[in-house]
């Protein structure tokens, strides 16, 4: 997160894959109950990893982009910030819309060039006097610790120092995963994109208790019921409070399955429903 004295080589930026996406909120997002998130990939693309390999902005909307099948498997709506934007106007984006929570993901950068290079670990901040978002940076790191290599340098920090945990009108958190001008963390990040989004959305489903589901590539099935509509629940459970009804015969795309629920898609809606009716 912290600037560097140079900037990322041009060349290499020109032959990265596309993988910021236009649309910042996402289809599923619009008209629903289930919980949501405002995700905030770092936009600084000044500060690269000492690997040479891409910057903080690059491997943060990576991650980004690999929380979104799991975030959709596990029913919670999402939108993002886009790589022009600026921590200001991502703000007032999430701020905008009807969210849950905040999410910024940036990695960290040594304030002291006597140690540049040498500083390690993953810090969650969150604003203090915010119960909500202690308890999710508790969270995430206790999940995080799991996977960082030295889990005694993932922690907390409370601070007011920071506009994306102070200004968001939801609860939020914002982590600094791993120092990007130290080459173990740089390689921790690049080679872990997949396991870091899943431990990201696994946190996200503890704080909004819900089971954590693992995506499955998507496909389309059709509701078969002998007589009445199949419930659309806002939890995998007969005790799920019903967020929509799907008549027989309705088409919806199945994301996970949780014991015998599936979590499924349909007119922009998310929520779980009965296995054994869909065909």
């Amino acid at each position: 997160m912290v600037y560097t004295a140079f900037h990322f080589v041009a060349a290499i930026i020109t032959h990265l894959p596309r993988i910021f996406h236009i649309n910042v909120v996402n289809d599923i997002e619009r008209g629903m109950t289930m919980p949501s998130v405002y995700l905030s990939p770092s936009t600084q693309e000044y500060n690269p990893y000492i690997t040479g390999a891409g910057s903080e902005e690059y491997f943060m909307n990576l991650i980004t982009d690999a929380m979104e099948p799991y975030l959709t498997a596990n029913t919670i709506r999402f939108g993002r910030n886009t790589p022009e934007m600026t921590a200001a106007s991502s703000i007032r984006q999430g701020n905008a819309g009807n969210y849950d929570f905040y999410l910024a993901l940036h990695s960290n950068g040594s304030t002291d060039g006597s140690r540049e290079g040498t500083v390690r670990g993953v810090i969650a901040f969150y604003y203090p006097g915010s119960a909500n978002g202690q308890r999710a940076a508790d969270i995430f790191v206790r999940n995080l610790k799991t996977i960082y290599p030295l889990p005694e340098k993932v922690y907390t920090r409370s601070t007011t120092a920071l506009g994306e945990v102070r200004q968001p009108r939801m609860p939020a958190v914002l982590l600094e995963l791993g120092y990007h001008d130290n080459y173990a963390d740089a390689r921790w990040v690049q080679n872990n994109i997949q396991s870091i989004a899943a431990n990201l959305v696994l946190s996200l489903t503890e704080y909004f208790g819900l089971p954590f589901i693992t995506p499955i590539t998507p496909w389309r099935g059709t509701v078969r019921t002998q007589s009445g509509n199949l419930n659309l629940r806002e939890y995998p459970s007969q005790q799920g409070r019903v967020a929509a009804q799907l008549p027989s015969g309705t088409v919806v795309t199945v994301y996970g399955q949780y014991g015998g629920w599936y979590s499924v898609g349909y007119q922009g809606q998310l929520g779980y429903a009965a296995a054994s009716y869909i065909q």
